[in-house]
């Protein structure tokens, strides 16, 4: 093998291995965030689903890709414009028990699945605005 395919092959090597780290390194510190929690985002109840990261702020709600190296969150909801409107429990195929959430944000339909838990902190964070009473199923 000639010394520049060596060095290419090296070079491409590192450059995935920064790439991988990188990726790491963000799943990692965007899942220690305080209110964060896995949520997949679907078309429909039924999916196909985007697996992410979703975080409560104080006035929206963000979402991350998973397999995405992006510093900003790919899709934000704002909590004033945000209602629960059906919940269906049920297993993910992996066999966790999880909540396919259907909601209403500003006029459109968004579809979430994430674990009860999480479920029940969506629920509480939407509650806690007092604009939002009676807004939760």
């Amino acid at each position: 093998m000639s010394p520049v395919v060596v060095g290419l092959l090296i070079g491409a090597a590192a450059l995935l291995l920064a790439v991988v780290l990188m990726w790491v390194s963000r799943v990692h510190a965007l899942e220690r965030r305080v209110g964060s929690f896995r949520c997949a985002v679907g078309r429909s109840e039924s999916g196909p689903w985007s697996l992410g990261i979703a975080q409560y702020g104080s006035q929206r709600l963000y979402w991350w890709r998973r397999w995405s190296l992006a510093p900003r969150p790919s899709l934000r909801w704002d909590r004033s414009g945000l209602a629960v409107v059906e919940r269906v429990a049920g297993t993910h195929p992996s066999g966790a028990d999880v909540v396919v959430v259907t909601c209403r944000v500003s006029g459109r339909t968004v579809h979430l699945m994430m674990a009860p838990d999480a479920y029940a902190g969506l629920t509480s964070w939407i509650e806690a605005t007092p604009s939002h009473v009676g807004s939760v199923i």
